[in-house]
């Protein structure tokens, strides 16, 4: 029997390959980061082949640090960015443009234009999702209308359409070459063109954002062989796990049953519930998602609350301001202040998600008096991401009617002890880190060996997870309410910046 399990890891800001043992201990990885264009206010994007390139170097760089060979490898899986919309010639394998990204909000106006009609949730009973810039239907609908003949070339079979786990699928398994062109269930639920019911993609849909069935990749489970890739380093060996990275953590945090719910910490931040077999509509700013489907067995369903601005918060910090040299800074920087000193930062930078789901919304930073100092504002900016997941939390219990004890937290940002006891005091809840705290690539190589049988099942995955550290409340709940409420006080404040 082979020793491990790849898992390549495309993120919104880097790609990562890592591989795991059968213990669920990561023994080999790589990172590199890749270039985030911005050619307009609002808009971003990313080379779609610049990311290729750097995948193809972390799976060499990753195998090159243990000598490990494509033949010590059961199987790979991919975990991804959701919603980011890559189109692609079916014959060179070029993009026909760069990739839009999920934080992009270039399809404001047909957001707008569609919710005249039928209003903002006229998707939700087939899609789960509430009409927004974020998902790929919007986008994909852009780039057909704006690159220069791509609705001809669409309607004619020559351009192909996925997320990124699809366009890596593709190019790793032969590209135009016999490449496989599938995605999973959970990628496609964020494309707002796959009806979550049949699991299919929905012809309505489809007519209603002009969408030709031809270039939309099929839609496949999250566990089982897609096929084998052809890249030198990993010849022959089955790819065989996709999720989108938010369910990904779901399964690397073994949250299986129904009601266990995890928070990510990136470069946005995703808390998710799963609802086992059951959809659970959501009457409070929340979506209703594909969890994962292994195999043959039934789908699972997930309430989500989705934040765009975390870490990419503290980023932002760091590259726009310089007022931190690197990302761990800021943690050093927010304990030189007891408190945030009276300032709130609203990171609405590409308008709000859950529960607001509000386009016309624009970043503020509230409460500045000439005591305010960058520490304070490093304290803001960490905080902003507790406040964000109190708000969705709210949400999903009054939507689940499930009351959270705990919260499993995983993510990038879950390394600052100080934002871990803020989350805990903020929520009055206690909030868990596991052993094993990157959980995305984790989940994707625990879905990989699933469907060879590198792992047995899911009791064999639920006995991996463990604890490393508990952080409990320790704040007053007089002073609890007082930070919440001026918190819901300034992101009204960014409330309709953009005219509609």
């Amino acid at each position: 029997m082979k020793d491990y399990v790849g898992a390549i890891d495309q993120g919104t800001t880097s790609t990562r390959f890592m591989v795991f043992d059968q213990a669920g201990r990561a023994v080999a990885v790589a990172q590199k980061e890749h270039e985030q264009i911005y050619p307009k206010p609002g808009w971003v994007e990313h080379d779609p082949q610049e990311i290729l390139r750097r995948t193809e170097d972390v799976i060499a760089d990753a195998l090159g640090q243990r000598g490990l060979h494509a033949s010590d490898l059961a199987a790979i899986g991919i975990t991804n960015q959701r919603e980011t919309t890559v189109v692609w010639d079916r014959k060179t394998g070029k993009p026909v443009a760069h990739a839009i990204v999920w934080q992009d909000t270039r399809v404001a106006d047909d957001v707008k234009r569609f919710s005249a009609t039928g209003g903002q949730d006229r998707f939700r009973p087939e899609t789960g999702l509430p009409l927004s810039t974020y998902f790929s239907g919007l986008k994909l609908r852009w780039l057909l209308e704006n690159v220069p003949g791509g609705r001809a070339k669409a309607a004619a079979g020559e351009l192909l359409f996925g997320n990124v786990d699809t366009f890596l699928l593709w190019n790793l398994t032969g590209g135009a070459r016999g490449g496989v062109h599938a995605t999973d269930v959970t990628n496609a639920s964020r494309t707002q063109l796959l009806n979550i019911k049949t699991l299919d993609w929905d012809e309505k849909l489809l007519a209603a954002f002009e969408v030709p069935r031809g270039m939309l990749p099929e839609v496949r489970s999250s566990s089982e062989i897609y096929g084998e890739a052809s890249l030198a380093a990993i010849a022959g060996v089955p790819v065989a796990g996709i999720l989108g990275d938010q369910q990904a953590a779901l399964v690397g945090q073994a949250c299986f049953r129904a009601g266990e719910v995890k928070n990510t910490y990136g470069t946005g931040c995703f808390l998710l519930m799963n609802t086992g077999e059951r959809m659970v509509p959501s009457s409070f700013g929340l979506l209703t998602t594909l969890a994962y489907k292994f195999g043959n067995a039934p789908a699972h369903y997930a309430l989500e609350g989705s934040v765009a601005i975390a870490g990419a918060l503290v980023q932002w910090l760091r590259d726009n301001l310089g007022i931190i040299a690197k990302s761990p800074d800021v943690e050093v920087l927010a304990r030189t202040v007891n408190d945030n000193g009276g300032v709130y930062f609203v990171p609405a930078f590409s308008g709000l998600f859950a529960p607001y789901w509000k386009e016309t919304a624009r970043g503020v930073i509230a409460g500045l008096t000439g005591f305010a100092n960058k520490g304070h504002l490093a304290r803001a900016v960490l905080e902003a991401s507790a406040f964000q997941t109190r708000e969705v939390i709210e949400a999903m219990e009054k939507d689940s009617q499930i009351s959270l004890e705990s919260l499993r937290v995983d993510g990038g940002m879950v390394v600052n002890e100080l934002l871990m006891q803020f989350q805990a005091d903020i929520l009055n809840r206690e909030v868990v880190r596991p052993v094993i705290q990157e959980t995305t690539a984790l989940g994707a190589a625990y879905a990989a060996g699933l469907a060879v049988e590198f792992f047995s099942g899911l009791e064999e995955l639920r006995a991996k997870w463990a604890v490393d550290r508990r952080w409990k409340p320790c704040l007053a709940e007089a002073e609890r309410e007082r930070l919440y409420e001026r918190w819901k006080k300034a992101v009204t404040l960014s409330f309709d910046w953009v005219e509609s």
